[in-house]
């Protein structure tokens, strides 16, 4: 069993808490091998990468398919009049030499990465990812704890602005834990909680128009599935496999539509 604390601990490396987690992951450390060890693995491992990355120029096609590609983000949001003189703006010499020669790929790396970044950015998956990591934090995952579905259900009434689908698979290998609140979406989120194996799953639900339910993705290392039932909005989050987290959501998603007939 990995140390409890093992994913914030790569979180704090890489610089994704605030000051008071930031400051409690590194008294923990102070006293576990495990993830100071894990740490010092990262640096290593990034100290390494800094050293022997190769600069290579930037190849011909690459440079034209980001001028082509900031054309179009450009030609769809602005103007014509704009359009046109940003086309004139990437022409002119002082671009033309730098997409060359040794900053070209990180150049073209960072305008490719901004132009994807900005069609990838969604308010929503921000608030489940960080609800998610938050509750990973000592203390903070549940505020019910409970393996009973009438115990976690009858609970969020009046704790939460909406009914949740509450079950417990523990024989299919998902074991109900309990259950908290969040606030996201302008509301009191429910959030049951699941273990599977040593992963936890949170399954978020609010009140929620379905058809504006992002796709499932996956950001920094956990996956996040979306459905609907009725006029709720459901997300499953985890680090677990992929297979595993859809195993989950399509028990409640099943559930849902018995109870529904």
């Amino acid at each position: 069993m990995r140390c409890a604390e093992w994913l914030r601990t790569q979180a704090c490396f890489d610089d994704e808490l605030d000051s008071m987690s930031t400051a409690n992951t590194e008294r923990h450390r102070m006293h576990c091998a495990e993830c100071n060890t894990l740490h010092d693995d990262l640096d290593q491992v990034r100290t390494a990468l800094r050293q022997d990355m190769a600069y290579a120029s930037t190849p011909p096609a690459l440079r034209a398919r980001v001028i082509r590609a900031l054309n179009r983000e450009d030609a769809a949001q602005r103007p014509r009049g704009h359009a046109v003189r940003f086309r004139n703006w990437l022409s002119r010499p002082f671009w033309q030499g730098a997409l060359r020669g040794i900053g070209g790929t990180a150049i073209a790396a960072g305008i490719a990465f901004f132009l994807l970044a900005a069609g990838a950015t969604n308010p929503l998956l921000d608030e489940l990812l960080s609800a998610h990591v938050r509750s990973l934090m000592p203390d903070h995952l549940i505020d019910v704890i409970s393996t009973d579905r009438h115990t976690v259900k009858p609970w969020f009434a009046g704790h939460a602005d909406v009914s949740p689908m509450v079950a417990d698979f523990d024989g299919q290998g998902y074991r109900l834990i309990g259950g908290r609140t969040d606030y996201f979406e302008h509301q009191r989120a429910a959030v049951v909680v699941y273990q599977r194996g040593s992963h936890v799953i949170n399954v978020f639900s609010w009140e929620a128009d379905q058809r504006g339910l992002p796709k499932n993705t996956t950001r920094n290392g956990y996956h996040l599935a979306f459905w609907g039932a009725g006029n709720l909005a459901y997300c499953a989050v985890s680090d677990t496999a992929w297979d595993e987290l859809l195993g989950l959501a399509g028990l409640l998603q099943d559930l849902s539509t018995r109870d529904a007939r």
